[in-house]
């Protein structure tokens, strides 16, 4: 499921939309507003969801999508933030971000953490939670490295005019 290529969105959430709101137009986004098996696991785990909003996880955090296709990753905006809208991106995705073998990560706040994975794990074995302050769904070390291992850069080509 790794991919390279990363989609990012930005949703506005509380006050503009509740938490239970922010997450349907997230599950329109994710299943491009088709109806199906896709469509009730992910509301299936509503009121999860609904909780870590509320909670403002994915302010800093990315929900991350991952599938066949690019990974896809969505921040919330709060607050005035929310209100004045000029920083989301809530465009639709040029890509399926449920096609294949999918997964979503949720961040979650430390404290909720067992709890929600928990209640993750009762609904949906594709839907995980981790610790919000976790590095997935940003670059990790590893894939720092791997990005600097396959950087080469020649001096000499470069120098010639």
């Amino acid at each position: 499921m790794s991919n390279a290529t990363v989609v990012k969105r930005v949703v506005r959430g509380s006050p503009h939309r509740d938490s239970v709101e922010t997450w349907d137009f997230i599950v329109g986004l994710l299943t491009q507003g088709k109806s199906g098996p896709k469509r009730d696991e992910l509301l299936s785990v509503a009121g999860v969801a609904s909780s870590i909003l509320t909670e403002m996880a994915p302010k800093d955090a990315a929900i991350v999508v991952e599938c066949k296709g690019p990974r896809t990753r969505i921040y919330c905006l709060y607050d005035e933030d929310a209100i004045d809208g000029s920083d989301a991106k809530e465009d639709a995705l040029g890509h399926d971000p449920l096609e294949g073998e999918w997964a979503i990560s949720l961040p979650c706040p430390k404290d909720d953490l067992a709890w929600v994975e928990r209640a993750l794990k009762a609904k949906s074995k594709r839907i995980t939670a981790r610790d919000m302050t976790s590095k997935f769904g940003s670059e990790s070390t590893e894939d720092s490295k791997k990005a600097s291992a396959d950087f080469s850069f020649d001096t000499s080509e470069f120098l010639k005019s």
